[in-house]
């Protein structure tokens, strides 16, 4: 009777610091999925993953510029011309893809391949987020 007092006490103790407790049983973490809680230092970046991430994100950010243009200009046009761009657009991603799994082939089996494929689609799509902008300044 009295060990159970005892185990009463701690479990009131334990419940009254108001602390979050998270149990899991039966779950097996995913590895694939796991991430460092380090925060990733792209300015120098000391790892090939780390590296290949970084490219990944700055990729991720001159994409989201170049859709801000393209929704910027897209809403410019007249409907004749806008189904021409829209051609236009995808012929381009569908080039600039393709462009850039050829340029990573060379590198086939390295662990630099992701920051070659990602150099390649942030070059060309910095590229063509100017042209668009182009597009954008009024005739002289």
């Amino acid at each position: 009777m009295r060990q159970l007092l005892l185990v009463l006490t701690s479990i009131v103790t334990v419940s009254s610091l108001n602390i979050p407790v998270m149990t899991t049983a039966g779950i097996t973490p995913n590895l694939s999925e796991m991430r460092l809680v380090q925060k990733l230092n792209c300015n120098n970046a000391q790892t090939q993953a780390a590296i290949n991430e970084c490219a990944k994100l700055s990729y991720q950010n001159t994409d989201k510029k170049l859709n801000r243009v393209y929704q910027q200009l897209l809403s410019t046009l007249e409907s004749s011309r806008k189904q021409k761009f829209i051609a236009a657009q995808l012929a381009w991603i569908k080039f600039r893809d393709t462009n850039c799994e050829f340029e990573r082939s060379r590198y086939e089996g390295g662990s630099i391949v992701p920051t070659i494929y990602f150099g390649c689609l942030e070059n060309t799509t910095k590229l063509r987020t100017q042209q668009l902008q182009e597009y954008l300044k009024p005739n002289p």
